[in-house]
């Protein structure tokens, strides 16, 4: 069964891998191209959707969840597949909401910003999960660089929780009095 677990994962690394090229070449491109890019991304961003699902839920398939929550290095990869499942959804949402306007002006940008952090996310989740497969990789160096221990929990502050639960709710507000303005 842990095979289907490594099998399941590329899925989704690998669409949001070409759905990183694609919101780049949607969004700053011109002519055919970006129209391809732009028309294929949501139908790409459904599927690397369902295959995320797929993956972790074969991951809690295969490990039990006494493992999963001992080791920091297991929460760590739960935690950033999670992130990463998070932040694509909601540039799939944003997409199937806003259509071809998602992809000019202000909305372009944040299109840009949340497929980068999305692909940070899931580099960090692949290499995670490399190192639990025995198999870490040079960009784990570069984590480790940047002052992450990768065999120790993640932590945040709950100060940072609350900044972060504000700022989310000042996004819905000002999304809210924007749909109003232009609803």
């Amino acid at each position: 069964m842990t095979g289907i677990h490594h099998m399941l994962v590329h899925f989704p690394i690998a669409f949001w891998a070409l759905a990183t090229l694609l919101v780049l070449l949607g969004v700053m491109g011109r002519g055919r191209a970006a129209d391809i890019a732009q028309a294929s991304l949501l139908p790409l961003l459904v599927l690397s959707l369902l295959g995320a699902l797929a993956a972790i839920v074969s991951g809690f398939l295969v490990w039990p969840w006494q493992a999963n929550l001992y080791s920091p290095m297991v929460r760590n990869h739960i935690l950033m597949a999670f992130w990463a499942l998070a932040v694509w959804s909601m540039l799939a949402v944003l997409l199937w909401r806003a259509g071809k306007a998602a992809f000019s002006g202000r909305q372009g940008w944040a299109l840009i910003f949340l497929a980068l952090l999305g692909g940070g996310l899931f580099a960090i989740t692949g290499t995670l999960g490399g190192h639990l497969a025995g198999a870490p990789t040079a960009f784990s160096q570069l984590i480790a660089a940047l002052g992450w221990k990768l065999y120790t929990t993640f932590y945040l502050p709950s100060w940072a929780l609350l900044i972060l639960a504000l700022v989310g709710l000042g996004c819905a507000l000002l999304g809210l009095a924007g749909r109003r303005r232009g609803g």
